[in-house]
């Protein structure tokens, strides 16, 4: 069932199959901050050969990471009735097809990172690695989602050492680290609608393990690392006032997400996951770019 794939498909349908499997609407989650790092340690705004190379290197990983998600979890996802109709599982594209894609998308982030600097290429491998790793631990832990959130972070390092910055300082690590809770804490949001089938398979989340309202609560106590992380990073570098005024809409956007979804009403769950956070990442970009340009 999953190599078949529908014949007379037109190039749209085609199209929107893949972009769906990619989910590249996601982008705007994660992409932002590593931009944010790149912005950061530059000493003046990137030129748009840094832009293109490091936009070029994240976007090949973010797609090689998601497609071997999607074929990691074909199986699983065959069963799932909420995620039984994604393209793999339904038949849609072939499993052989994703993963040359797959092949393909990080050897276009592997050349990304030969034309950044040297550290962007040694540091590859393990990119490569963690990518590949994160999508396999629901199956043996809760922390699941801190691995997923570690591989986000690492877009927000790699963002750093694409402008020629090095990781000694604290300053990338705490970008990273509001990187990696800010993810998870929005993907145990997300794994809420799976809790029942997660039990039931034997996979391994926070939601699975602990329930709906200390799921919450852990999601809520990351969100506030994230916060104490931005802040304390905004200190370090002594960042300017949009920055600032950045990190205030963010914390407000953080504490509307943790009001639309409750223990007794899980209804919003989209609306927090998709919409509140895509406003977070692109406030933050928005704010640390306004701040590098005017500082």
């Amino acid at each position: 069932m999953l190599e078949s794939a529908p014949e007379n498909k037109n190039i749209f349908s085609t199209i929107g199959e893949w972009s769906e499997m990619i989910k590249l609407e996601h982008t705007v989650f994660a992409l932002p901050f590593a931009l944010s790092g790149l912005v950061l340690a530059s000493k003046t705004i990137p030129t748009p050969a840094v832009f293109f190379w490091t936009i070029l290197a994240f976007a090949g990983a973010r797609a090689a990471a998601m497609t071997l998600n999607r074929l990691i979890d074909a199986r699983i996802d065959a069963i799932n009735p909420r995620t039984q109709t994604r393209a793999i599982p339904a038949g849609k594209i072939k499993a052989s097809h994703a993963a040359f894609f797959t092949m393909l998308a990080f050897a276009i982030m592997i050349f990304a990172a030969t034309q950044l600097p040297p550290l962007c290429l040694w540091l590859s491998p393990i990119a490569v690695f963690w990518l590949s790793f994160y999508s396999f631990t629901k199956r043996f832990t809760w922390l699941c989602h801190i691995a997923l959130g570690i591989a986000l972070g690492g877009a927000a390092l790699g963002g750093w050492v694409a402008a020629g910055g090095e990781l000694s300082a604290p300053a990338p690590w705490l970008l990273a680290l509001s990187v990696c809770t800010w993810v998870a804490g929005f993907d145990i949001i997300y794994a809420l609608q799976d809790r029942d089938f997660d039990r039931q398979q034997k996979l391994h989340s926070i939601p699975a393990r602990f329930g709906i309202p200390s799921a919450l609560a852990f999601s809520s106590a990351l969100h506030v690392v994230t916060l104490a992380s931005l802040v304390t990073l905004g200190c370090v570098l002594s960042l300017g006032s949009f920055f600032w005024c950045g990190a205030t809409i963010v914390g407000a956007a953080l504490v509307y997400e943790h009001k639309l979804v409750t223990p007794d009403d899980l209804s919003k769950i989209n609306a927090a996951f998709f919409t509140t956070n895509g406003v977070v990442s692109i406030i933050a970009f928005v704010a640390i770019f306004l701040d590098k340009l005017f500082a």
